[in-house]
């Protein structure tokens, strides 16, 4: 034991010996490697298996784990050796990570130094036909927000390296379809950076990708190309000088004791590339570079490029004699005066060229005693100015909200509000080059969230929108809610949540709330459990009395407030009665006209605080409104919603009945679409007016108990206020459901031709998917800027729908398409517009979808015309004229319907 114990000490002891020399040798000094660890760096080995140390540099290696949530690992095939060819870096080629599901796919990293730290970040991507298909991928590369660059097919290998100064303690790397084959990446690296170095004049608002840095007087007798760490104390890779095909460049080194550390110079080059130079071969010759001759071509000339140059005088001239150097780069002089090199001191200077070859020359000065001579240098490509990412508050409570309920989505990756790439379920601010997007929608409905509502959803201040509903979160209702300044709609129906609702939200007057569905949660106030004590009752008369008044109690009181509870004042009814008097007072004696239909006609009125309102008088001669009537008062009581007109009071009287609606300024949807409106709605306003109908309709089918449906939706019932905000309207032919378990209403004929649910026809029950088909048809409406129905002079009726339906099988969407827009819409927000409203417009009810899936696709499809909007990296369709031609109308190339 004793001998082996020995001779472990002697080889360990020989060991050391070997690399201090191997150390002393190539020029390093050991306290430049052992005063410097890489406890900062993170190094991910993307695909392996488990933690590693490379024998090679020394750094310790980690996996995918904790860094990306998707993608699966590969090994390239045994037989290729890179730990061999590339011993710098070849075992991280030997795995990879690849993305086959969805478009971006994010790495997270958190550096400890956070941000306003610069940071080189390098990623390596060898693909030798590790899926055996022997088709090389290309994609994108994106850091955060910002396009990095395109990775196309590579041999052997490809590494892409970038200088970043983050404004967030996060930084995302993402790969992104964007060609052919699947993205994948090899190895991902993080390394921190002196500040003072490799400066721009707004780091935080610029990128330097590296083009391509040379230790110009290297040559190696290994196969290693490259030097990194632990020559480099920032691990940046050094390629051999001797692959440019320079001429006239004669390489020299020194084996001289330099250290790096010991020196001033910030940018602290290896060593190795101090110790190493080119030189010309006299004085009055220069030392020449081009691009062109050097790497075949030039850089991409609408890009700036940063340019640095090494210098270390390693020759030890006779005492009194100085090498003095200029450089002129593109033909410019950018020095203000020569540089005279001192010996071994290092001196770094730089410029900025937009040409598109970079050629510089170096030359010694008449003053100089020796011929110019350069260490090393390095070119950088500017990218600036960036686009902002999501706001830090946004990102770090909606980072803590998927990490607290265990959210996995495919998409939420990165940052949230990127354009193309919103997390789903997530509307976002615009996001421009001069601001931080916020988050002002945000969608969990079905998300099998369990446990309390967290306080960080209060650290979302632009949230308008807070969708919560159909989980299993439990607990009270959190005061904090209130506190969001610009919340708008809370729905968190169908929970678990327990107590009572907060005064302070019921407080807001502006807020809607959806509370319906949750067992245990107090709806009234105050909040109250009664025992009650229960005597001896000695008659059964007196029995039957008790009975039937807390029968009358629940018919009359309970039933009525049940689930109704997202209008804006609870049960407080806003509606009044009206003499008939005061309905002439109103409308100035019935003198402005502004609508009639088959309820009767419609007058403009003021009330006397100068509100003006619409005024809907029942005709004398119209039956069915009479019979409507009560209906229509009875139902607009107690229904209250941001999307449905709101009714402000009644008259009835003998002989007078009369409905005071609030005025709608800009009148009814179908006046907007007409060909005679020259001034069309935009496509994003479109999208907009039918996502906020889908959420009026979706509080009547969901919101309300019993549940209602319309039975007569159609675009001149869809009415705009001031603000373009889209209200429905006319209940006269609503009914309510008769109980939960129901599911249609049979009553009489109902509804307006074009719009009429096809099922009508043979059932004569018009449902909640009877209104969904309707629905559908004011979504192709949107859309095509056409009526539902036309009426021909022979008296015959087309159909939008029948107009339609070819086309969408051909995929003609261009000439579906409101020819009005010319071509100024995007066609994948118009394509998901078009497919939703095809399957609310399904032959039979159970193959449409209920209204909340619709008001969901309606919110993404609105989500993504914003995030093209924005950066303007859609394609639009190009109007021709033959887009404007009456082609476009839906008159002889569909079926005709006998009219009646």
């Amino acid at each position: 034991m004793e001998r082996t114990a020995q001779w472990i000490l002697w080889v360990a002891l020989i060991q050391l010996l070997l690399n201090l020399s191997d150390a002393m040798l190539s020029g390093r000094k050991l306290s430049a490697t052992t005063s410097n660890t890489h406890s900062d760096f993170i190094s991910i080995d993307c695909g392996a298996s488990e933690e590693y140390t490379d024998h090679q540099t020394g750094i310790s290696y980690q996996t995918d784990t904790g860094f990306v949530d998707t993608g699966d690992n590969f090994m390239v095939a045994p037989e290729k050796r890179y730990d061999i060819y590339y011993p710098y870096f070849g075992r991280q080629l030997q795995t990879l990570r690849r993305f086959p599901e969805g478009r971006r796919n994010c790495y997270t990293l958190k550096p400890k130094q956070g941000k306003n730290q610069s940071y080189l970040i390098r990623a390596f991507f060898s693909y030798e036909n590790y899926d055996g298909r022997n088709q090389t991928p290309s994609f994108e590369l994106y850091l955060g927000v910002n396009y990095w660059k395109n990775i196309y097919p590579i041999k052997n290998y490809h590494f892409a390296e970038i200088i970043h100064t983050p404004m967030a303690d996060t930084i995302h790397v993402c790969l992104v379809k964007s060609g052919k084959g699947i993205p994948f990446i090899s190895t991902l690296e993080l390394r921190p950076l002196n500040n003072s170095i490799y400066t721009t004049p707004s780091p935080s608002q610029s990128l330097l990708e590296l083009q391509t840095r040379i230790d110009v007087g290297y040559v190696s007798n290994t196969t290693s190309l490259h030097i990194r760490y632990m020559d480099d104390i920032y691990d940046r890779t050094w390629r051999m000088g001797n692959t440019l095909n320079l001429t006239d460049w004669h390489v020299f080194n020194k084996s001289v004791d330099i250290d790096p550390q010991s020196t001033n110079d910030s940018y602290r080059l290896p060593a190795r590339v101090l110790l190493s130079a080119a030189k010309s071969s006299n004085r009055s010759s220069a030392l020449n570079f081009d691009c062109v001759s050097a790497w075949g071509g030039p850089f991409e000339y609408s890009f700036t490029y940063f340019v640095y140059f090494h210098f270390a005088e390693i020759e030890q001239l006779p005492h009194g004699q100085k090498r003095v150097i200029d450089i002129t780069v593109n033909d410019e002089k950018f020095l203000p005066k020569p540089i005279t090199l001192e010996y071994l001191k290092p001196q770094t200077v730089f410029t900025v060229t937009n040409q598109s070859c970079l050629r510089f020359s170096i030359s010694a000065t008449s003053e100089s005693a020796a011929p110019p001579i350069l260490n090393a240098f390095e070119v950088y490509r500017l990218i600036s100015p960036l686009t902002l990412p999501t706001d830090q508050r946004d990102v770090d409570a909606i980072w803590d909200i998927k990490i607290t309920y265990k959210i996995f989505k495919l998409d939420w990756q990165g940052d949230p509000c990127i354009s193309n790439f919103a997390w789903k379920g997530l509307m976002c601010s615009s996001l421009t080059d001069h601001s931080y997007a916020r988050i002002t929608s945000l969608n969990l409905s079905m998300s099998q969230l369990t446990g309390h509502i967290v306080i960080s959803f209060s650290q979302l201040l632009e949230l308008e929108s807070l969708d919560l509903s159909d989980n299993k979160l439990s607990g009270t209702i959190p005061e904090f809610l209130a506190k969001l300044p610009k919340l708008k709609v809370l729905n968190l129906r169908g929970n678990k949540l327990t107590g009572s609702i907060p005064n302070i939200l019921k407080e807001k007057s502006d807020l809607e709330m959806s509370l319906d569905g949750n067992a245990d949660l107090c709806l009234t106030d105050p909040c109250k459990k009664h025992k009650f004590a229960i005597p001896v009752i000695a008659s059964v008369s007196i029995l039957i009395v008790v009975i039937l008044v807390l029968l009358g109690i629940w018919f009359f009181g309970i039933k009525r407030l049940k689930g109704d509870f997202t209008r804006r004042e609870s049960s407080k009814l806003r509606s009044k009665a009206f003499s008939y008097s005061n309905v002439l007072e109103i409308t100035n004696n019935l003198q402005n006209l502004i609508g009639e239909g088959g309820f009767g006609k419609v007058y403009l009125g003021s009330l006397k605080n100068d509100t003006q309102v619409a005024v809907k008088l029942l005709s004398q001669s119209s039956v069915q409104g009479h019979r409507e009537f009560r209906s229509e008062v009875e139902l607009l009581m107690v229904v209250h919603h941001r999307h449905l007109v709101s009714l402000i009071g009644y008259c009835e009287e003998t002989g007078a009945r009369a409905l005071v609606y609030e005025y709608m300024a800009n009148g009814d949807l179908r006046q907007h679409l007409s060909g005679n409106n020259k001034h069309a709605l935009k496509w994003k306003n479109r999208l907009q007016i039918a996502l906020d109908a889908a959420r009026g309709l979706e509080y009547l089918h969901d919101g309300c108990k019993p549940a209602i449906v319309h039975r007569d939706l159609k675009t001149t019932n869809i009415l705009l206020d001031e603000n373009m905000e889209a209200k429905i309207a006319d209940f006269g032919l609503s009914r309510a459901f008769a109980n939960d378990i129901d599911s249609h209403v049979s009553t009489r004929p109902a509804g307006t031709i074009g719009y009429l649910d096809p099922e009508f026809q043979s059932s004569g029950n018009l449902t909640k998917g009877s209104d969904i088909y309707s629905f559908g048809i004011i979504l192709l409406e949107l859309i095509t800027g056409q009526p539902a129905a036309k009426r021909h002079p022979n008296n015959t009726v087309s159909l939008l729908l029948q107009w339609v339906t070819p086309k969408v099988k051909n995929k003609d969407i261009q000439y579906i398409v409101d020819p009005r827009f010319q071509g100024k819409y995007n066609v994948d927000s118009a394509w998901k517009f078009l497919e939703i409203a095809m399957s609310c417009t399904a032959p039979t009810a159970i193959q449409r979808p209920v209204i909340s899936q619709v008001v969901y696709e309606l919110r993404e499809c609105l989500a993504m015309e914003i995030s093209m909007e924005v950066t303007s990296s859609d394609h639009p369709i190009n109007s021709s004229s033959s887009m404007n031609t009456s082609a476009l109308q839906f008159d002889s190339d569909v079926s005709i319907l006998s009219g009646r």
